[in-house]
């Protein structure tokens, strides 16, 4: 189950970027990338549940801008070119755009979010 419902999408993050009937499956595909970006430390819908408010609040917010940001650049992150060229011209496009963490291609806006829940730490936890 998602981190954030449609509900939660447009009422409370107040996005509209995303169809409707694309949004369920954005959400879906935003909270898969959330628990990669976190090390599955949230356990699914119900794990939320067992985290701090401040926690959900980054994880729901993060998960929304994630979601938009699949939605912007779907096409940029699926293909597998960087440039090609034609005859002497070429083309290539701008990836600067992308962050890549881990296998995962997200904005600097919802990796600063996920940090601050402390669920992206690397270390060794005591």
């Amino acid at each position: 189950m998602p981190y954030a419902d449609s509900s939660h999408y447009k009422d409370t993050f107040k996005g509209t970027i995303i169809p409707d009937d694309q949004l369920d499956q954005q959400l879906a595909a935003a909270s898969d990338d959330i628990d990669a970006l976190t090390f599955n430390r949230i356990g699914g819908d119900s794990g939320l549940l067992l985290l701090t408010l401040f926690q959900q609040e980054k994880i729901q917010r993060a998960t929304c801008l994630q979601a938009d940001f699949r939605h912007d650049y779907a096409d940029l992150i699926s293909n597998p070119l960087s440039s090609y060229g034609i005859n002497g011209v070429s083309m290539q496009w701008d990836k600067s755009v992308l962050i890549k963490q881990g296998d995962v291609f997200t904005t600097n806006a919802a990796l600063s979010l996920l940090r601050q829940t402390g669920l992206t730490y690397r270390g060794v936890m005591l």
